[in-house]
């Protein structure tokens, strides 16, 4: 009897929403809003974009209500810590660095980076198709790291302050190129848009959106797609490390919108392309 009991007990347990277990009924969560098509700022001031949707979603399956703010990047991180908001969702790399400071959910998206150059500078031709993996680099990929880095010697190359990018430039690049950090990545396409630098490293779909519009068109893809290394394993729900009800609330979450394949479908509608990760074994 007392068996029976405990079992149907687990039962009752295991078929609680995230949301009872964790006992929340609102979530406030940021995003720059400044790095389509992830999060932006539509005509009418409010935040859309990829991760909005999918953090929408994942709100819907834990049966919370969902506020989105916008926060400046550079601050971002220490302002969850410091309790101004629950989350953060906004193509935010899961880092070992940034592991130190906060925890993460499973990642919700995956991608990759690359560089964007200035098409009057005339460099040699690269495979914008190749891809690299920072974590394992080869000798064929080490060729290839040091072929750009003397196309790129004595240019000029932007990126978003306090990123994972900035940090991957410096160490790539930082000996033979200047590199000059730019608080938002809408001020790195002005100033490459205008020919006061060279070019710049970041988010492939983010460059994809500013390439497809008319300040892009002095500008294209340079070098293989760039990947792992100090970027991680994919983007994920930053959360305090305290919170880890939070934490398993968002990761159920998640892994049931890439079983279901809601996650791919929003992929396809925001970036053209499936990101989406793999279910949890």
């Amino acid at each position: 009897m007392l068996k029976s009991i405990l079992l149907v007990s687990l039962i009752a347990l295991t078929g609680q929403t995230a949301a009872q277990a964790m006992d929340r009924k609102v979530l406030t969560i940021a995003t720059e809003g400044a790095s389509p098509p992830w999060d932006m700022i539509d005509t009418e001031g409010k935040l859309v974009g990829y991760d909005i949707e999918v953090g929408t979603e994942l709100c819907r399956r834990i049966a919370v209500e969902c506020k989105f703010v916008a926060q400046d990047w550079d601050g971002i991180i220490p302002a969850l810590t410091v309790g101004k908001f629950d989350a953060i969702m906004s193509g935010m790399a899961i880092t070992e660095k940034r592991r130190r400071s906060i925890a993460f959910s499973r990642p919700y998206a995956g991608g990759f980076n690359q560089l964007v150059m200035r098409k009057d500078l005339q460099l040699p031709a690269t495979d914008t198709k190749a891809k690299i993996n920072l974590t394992s680099v080869g000798a064929e990929q080490q060729a290839i790291l040091g072929q750009l880095q003397s196309a790129l010697s004595g240019k000029t190359l932007g990126v978003l302050r306090s990123s994972n990018s900035e940090a991957v430039l410096n160490e790539l690049f930082g000996k033979v190129a200047t590199i000059r950090s730019y608080d938002t990545q809408d001020n790195l396409h002005l100033d490459l848009a205008a020919g006061r630098i060279d070019g710049g490293l970041a988010d492939y779909f983010t460059w994809k959106t500013f390439l497809d519009g008319k300040d892009g068109e002095t500008a294209a893809f340079y070098g293989p797609e760039l990947s792992g290394g100090l970027w991680g394993p994919g983007v994920g729900v930053g959360i305090r490390k305290e919170d880890t009800d939070l934490v398993a609330a968002f990761d159920k979450a998640i892994d049931d919108g890439v079983r279901d394949g809601t996650l791919k479908a929003l992929s396809l509608k925001w970036f053209g392309i499936d990101i989406s990760p793999s279910a949890t074994p």
